[in-house]
This record gives structure tokens, sequence and C-alpha cells, in this order.
């Protein structure tokens, strides 16, 4: 939890209206100012002669970090500052480990696996963070994917925890509290969660309660591709900044190899609208285009309210493209939301016509019968 300048003032001779009030020997020219310079970390404490001890000691608890980071080959795991993202973001993912154990007779398949494993979702690929090597006595390297031996792995400053449902959650909810709001050295490492749960669809769901509260690795000793892929996903949105909403790229998408009489979708460049209606167009296999506006990754409505959907950003898209040569059908299905820009939407883009489709992506597929019934 950061410190506020009102935190720091109420400490300074100002705010008690003593002596040594605004008297600007620190550079500032006033003590609130200097207050919240300190806070922004502008100015060093040492600057004010006449900081009482109380403030040195409250100052020092609160600018301590309240958990470490450890590195592994560019890999961070810990550095956390807050309880709840929102309070400021989380800072570096819950890593997903897994140990291949050299003395199995298969270890080699799973490493295989393991390099070779990857997803991506929402323009982002992503790998297996660490392996850990057990048992590697031929100090064998492995290429392509970030690892430790399992005896350096151990001696990491990590709190390691096992894979006791009980215990563990209410144990990681404990130390992350005492890490954050008592800045207690006891709970600062980062929490390590070792899975030993067998049950792969248990494993799932404990692994995922951990990464949301608030293990910084968890370790797996079985390797299953589905379950880590809903992990991932599930981290992805966790560790998103929820003041950078996930954004896809703008451009013309294209489902189920459409020509130019296929039907035209429009929407924002937000990546769970984006997500919802490409599932939609491609699951009805008929052929489309979906254009994708610039909008900063905002959902319709909101890209509309802050001007970063209007009908010259669509027109200016459609130029960039040069989507009017590329096809013959004349009419843009935009979101139902945005019924009321059909007209400006038509004034702006001469070649097209302004057709108000779903509010919802999930009836689109119920629309696209209705409005090919019509054309036909």
């Amino acid at each position: 939890m950061e410190l506020s300048g009102l935190q720091i003032f109420k400490y300074l001779p100002a705010a008690k209206k003593a002596e040594h009030s605004n008297r600007k020997e620190c550079g500032c020219p006033t003590c609130m100012a200097f207050a919240l310079k300190l806070a922004k970390k502008q100015i060093e404490l040492s600057k004010c002669s006449y900081a009482p001890d109380e403030l040195k000691e409250f100052f020092e608890i609160n600018s301590k970090q309240p958990q470490k980071t450890v590195e592994i080959n560019g890999l961070k795991i810990g550095g956390e500052n807050v309880l709840y993202r929102h309070e400021k973001t989380f800072v570096n993912r819950t890593a997903i480990a897994v140990i291949v154990d050299l003395k199995d007779n298969d270890w080699q398949k799973k490493l295989e696996r393991l390099t070779s494993f990857e997803i991506t979702r929402v323009s982002e690929t992503m790998k297996i963070d660490l392996v850990i090597l057990k048992n590697n006595t031929s100090k064998f390297v492995p290429s392509g994917i970030n690892f430790i031996n399992y005896e350096d792995f151990e001696r990491l400053p990590f709190i390691f925890l096992e894979d006791d449902f009980s215990n563990t959650k209410e144990k990681l909810v404990e130390i992350r509290t005492k890490a954050v709001l008592e800045k207690d050295d006891a709970c600062s490492s980062p929490v390590c969660v070792r899975m030993k749960t067998t049950d792969e669809l248990s494993q799932c769901a404990r692994a995922a309660y951990y990464l949301c509260k608030y293990a910084n690795i968890l370790v797996f000793e079985n390797f299953n591709e589905a379950m880590i892929s809903s992990l991932m996903t599930l981290r992805q949105n966790i560790f998103t900044d929820p003041q950078k909403p996930l954004q896809v790229e703008s451009k013309i998408y294209e489902f189920n190899n459409p020509d130019e009489n296929s039907l035209i979708f429009m929407t924002t460049n937000f990546a769970l609208t984006f997500f919802a209606v490409a599932n939609e167009l491609e699951g009805l296999n008929v052929p489309s285009y979906l254009i994708v506006t610039p909008a900063d990754g905002m959902s319709v409505l909101t890209a509309w309210s802050a001007e970063k959907f209007t009908a010259k950003m669509v027109a200016n898209t459609l130029k960039k493209w040069d989507f009017a040569n590329r096809v013959k059908n004349r009419k843009i299905i935009i979101p139902g939301l945005l019924a009321h820009m059909k007209e400006e939407l038509e004034e702006e883009i001469k070649d097209f016509e302004i057709v108000v489709g779903t509010v919802e992506a999930y009836a689109i597929g119920d629309f696209v019968k209705e409005f090919q019934n019509r054309q036909s």
C-alpha cells in the first residue's frame, strides 16, 4: 500500500501548526508540497530537518517493498505490492513450472512436449515458464526452454507450501496480507505451491484458486496440456492491467473463406467483444468479414462515449484497407448498441449502407438467417 501525501503531511510541522511550519528549507513552498513530493518519491525525507522520529519510522516501514522478487534466467517471480489488482495492478504473473525427472523412462518425451507447448490468445503467445530438472547428474542442458536444476530451485528464497487445499488457501491469504499490510519480513518472500494432487480436475481447480490468491509460482509434477492452457487463460485475465484493457489488432478479419459478396460485420478492438463476435461468425459456417476498428481496447458503447468510435474513424479504417474495392456487397452490419449512429455513418461512408445488427453476440446466428431470407 503506497503512502499518500495526506498520510505524510499529518506528521509535518504545518499539520500541527508548529514553530517550523512551511520554512521552505527543504526546497518546497509548503509542508503539504513536500508531503506530496515525498509520496511520489520525488524528494528525500532527509530534506526536512524538522521531520519527527515517528514520521521517519512510519515512512521507513511503509516504504519497504512488501514482497521480494526472485529472478530465474530473466523470469521474475513475486514483487507484488497490493492485495487487489484494482488498487494498482499486479506486477509479475504467477509462474507455471513443471518438474522433469531424468530418472523416468519417458523424460525425453515429456521434455519435448513441454518445449513445443504454446498457446496464443489475444495476440499473446504463452509457453511454460520454467522446467525444473530433477536428478540431472549429467548436467544436461535443454534448449529452447527456461530451466533450473531441482537442487538449485530448492535453495531459492521462496516460502514453500504443499498442495493441502484446506490449509494452503488460508496460508496464501495470510502470507500476502501480512506482507502487504504489515510489511512483515517473515512473509516477504514469494510463495511457491507444489502441486501434489493426482486427480487432474481437482488439481486444475485447486491451482486456479492458488493462482488467484496468491501463489507466485505453481510447480507441477505431471503435465497436462488442457489443464495448463486453462490456467494460462485464467492467468492472462487476472494479471491484465485493469487500466490497459485487452485488445486485438485493428484490421479486416476473414471467416470461412469469404468472397466479394460475403456478409460484412463491424465492431471495436476490445478483446472480449471481438472474440464473442468472432466465435459466433466462425461457428456459423457462413463466409463473412469482420471490420475491427481501433478503439484503445474499449467496448462498443465505451468507445463511442469516449469518441474512440466515430464515423470518420470507421471511414479511415475502410480506406486504409481499401475495403470498398475488395467487395461488391455494400451492406455493413454494425452492433445494435450503435443504432443511433446509422445515419451518421452512412453520411460519412458513401460506398456502403449501414444495417443495424444485434445487441448481443449470441443472437448473430438468428440475425444472419433472417437477414439472408430478406435478401433472397
